[in-house]
């Protein structure tokens, strides 16, 4: 595990740790390549643009990282409702107001509260000619970055704790596959 990936849980089954392992690393690939879509938008000396870049990029980027784990809010719906009912408390422990929700504009509003002094600083930096510019892409980049790493953490200690399945695309969706695969050549 990297430095800044939350241990999983010991007690985990090892097939259970390596799909929530890779459901975080394609989730980490899909933030890194949005965040460097607001560091570009924030480079632009164009007041206030990389706010609604940023804002319009968490609307959709956090939906998809839920969905990453099968906790986006379409996801935990299909859910059978007692597994969905221990998702929510799993939820609820972990105090994630996003998880298995529709992010709306105060849901956005709250979480850039959080990085607010990087927000004000980004803005402010960006009107000193290129060195400025560079400042504020760096700043947008760490700050979309931090958003949606915590997000990503949460995800994480959810689907350890309650046993959902993974959507497609996971290793244990691969796994599936292999073995109808070689359960048809076998026959």
């Amino acid at each position: 595990m990297s430095h800044d990936t939350p241990e999983l849980a010991a007690d985990l089954d090892p097939a259970r740790q390596t799909q929530i392992a890779a459901a975080a690393l394609r989730a980490r690939k899909l933030l890194h390549r949005r965040a460097l879509m607001g560091a570009v938008a924030s480079s632009l000396p164009v007041p206030g643009l990389d706010w609604a870049v940023d804002a319009a990029l968490l609307a959709r980027l956090i939906p998809r990282l839920s969905a990453e784990f099968g906790l986006s809010a379409e996801q935990l719906d299909a859910l059978e409702p007692s597994r969905r009912e221990s998702v929510q408390k799993a939820v609820a422990m972990v105090g994630s107001v996003l998880i298995g929700k529709l992010v709306t504009r105060e849901m956005i509003i709250r979480l850039v509260q959080k990085v607010g002094t990087r927000m004000a600083a980004k803005q402010v930096s960006k009107f000193v000619p290129i060195l400025g510019q560079i400042t504020a892409a760096a700043l947008g980049y760490a700050a979309l970055r931090y958003l949606g790493e915590q997000h990503i953490r949460d995800c994480m200690r959810v689907a350890q704790s309650v046993d959902i399945p993974l959507p497609p695309g996971s290793a244990a969706h691969a796994d599936a596959l292999l073995a109808r695969a070689r359960k048809a050549n076998q026959g």
